[in-house]
């Protein structure tokens, strides 16, 4: 067996059969990186012309004319043959040491302990530590200095061999209430266009500024439309509401409880019914201030991003209207592309990240309590793990160390 460099073709066809692959592993973020300035290159091991393993190694120029070396969620490889293995990660660090490498890091797609849907480990389920002590072997150590650049805590929804019906039935009672509630209120979905994507980007704007997080320049989803669409691999799709059409259903509604209340029923139905015309009532104003308000017949509510590689469906990124976060209309989209996985062959729903310390209860526990809600189960990968190159890597870790020491002090 013998290392090669692989041409992008070899390593898409490879990739398209890998069990590991991840649209983090694709081509097509491949030459998203090479637009922010980071180099490609593509290795595997061969024996009679069939490819064993493969990794996509992106480099980017740091200090001193040296290169930091990153093969977003790891190499694409039998991890349990720890021969194999030992050969390959051997040879891309002779690799990188040529290329004046200092530091590789990875992110295997590997679960670390599998995990029930409130994120205990499950009794003799998957446990992944055999290959985490095979890293460990080889010289790589876990980052434990700095965020994982990817996420590493997940929640997902397995769509195998599964019907609309099952999976609604199985979820919580408050979200399929909810989901039947905006189906009811006559909320649509429009999928965007490249030129419509400045919609998706203002929610996302709003919803960073309100909840603090930065958000990227619309270049970067418009450059993952470009990669993507081609092969219909990302939607981006916004939640709309008409508004006369909704106040339309209200008024049919009320005239249906209106005609309740005049007939022959119990004291405390007739206070229920009540209750329940009285909300109709504010909601239909509601309905017209927010027409006034816009002068539109038609809102946008919220909207989402979706990374659809096979065999899952990834949902990477999303925001919401704070005023018409009442319309609850995420979780319709999420709805739509669990269907749209059934139908189309996909094995997995990924909610995509979730915090870590769960049972901590933490600030961001409604991210987790809202995927929750749609009945799947906790992934937790074994995380970014590192190793030296050359002495360079203990260099920059010192500079790095009295830098945070010197931005301490002036705090």
């Amino acid at each position: 067996m013998e290392f090669f460099e692989l041409t992008e073709q070899e390593y898409q066809e490879y990739w398209d059969n890998h069990p590991l692959k991840t649209f983090l592993s694709s081509v097509e973020i491949a030459k998203l990186r090479q637009k922010r300035n980071w180099n490609v290159n593509y290795v595997g091991l061969k024996e009679n012309n069939i490819i064993y393993g493969a990794a996509m190694l992106l480099s980017k120029k740091k200090k001193l004319n040296s290169y930091e070396f990153y093969s977003p969620r790891g190499f694409l490889i039998d991890y349990n043959n720890q021969e194999l293995l030992n050969f390959f990660a051997k040879e891309i660090i002779k690799y990188i040491k040529n290329k004046k490498g200092y530091i590789l890091r990875i992110d295997p797609y590997i679960i670390n302990k599998e995990r029930d849907i409130n994120g205990n480990i499950v009794l003799n389920g998957i446990d992944n530590n055999k290959i985490k002590n095979a890293l460990e072997d080889i010289g790589f150590r876990k980052n434990i200095s700095s965020k994982p650049e990817q996420v590493t805590w997940m929640f997902s929804l397995d769509l195998s061999n599964k019907t609309e019906e099952e999976i609604l039935k199985n979820m919580k009672p408050n979200t399929r209430n909810i989901i039947k509630k905006t189906l009811k209120s006559g909320i649509t979905i429009k999928e965007l266009s490249y030129d419509e994507l400045n919609k998706f980007h203002n929610i996302l704007k709003e919803t960073g500024e309100r909840k603090k997080f930065n958000v990227r320049d619309i270049s970067y989803y418009q450059d993952m439309y470009n990669l993507f669409s081609p092969k219909n691999e990302v939607k981006y799709l916004i939640t709309e509401l008409d508004l006369n059409h909704y106040v339309e259903n209200l008024e049919k509604e009320k005239k249906e409880k209106n005609d309740k209340l005049s007939s022959n029923i119990k004291p405390t139905r007739r206070q229920e019914l009540e209750k329940e015309i009285t909300n109709i009532e504010n909601k239909i104003k509601e309905a017209k201030d927010i027409k006034e308000k816009t002068n539109s017949d038609i809102i946008t509510l919220s909207g989402s991003m979706f990374i659809l590689t096979k065999p899952e469906i990834v949902y990477l990124s999303s925001g919401n209207y704070e005023e018409y976060l009442k319309f609850n209309s995420q979780y319709l989209l999420q709805w739509e592309l669990i269907k749209y996985g059934l139908k189309n062959g996909y094995k997995k729903h990924n909610f995509y990240g979730i915090p870590e310390n769960i049972n901590e209860r933490p600030d961001n526990y409604g991210i987790y309590e809202f995927k929750k809600g749609f009945n799947g189960y906790v992934e937790e990968l074994i995380g970014e793990y590192e190793i030296p190159i050359c002495t360079k890597y203990y260099l920059f870790k010192i500079i790095k160390k009295l830098k945070e020491v010197k931005y301490a002090l002036h705090l």
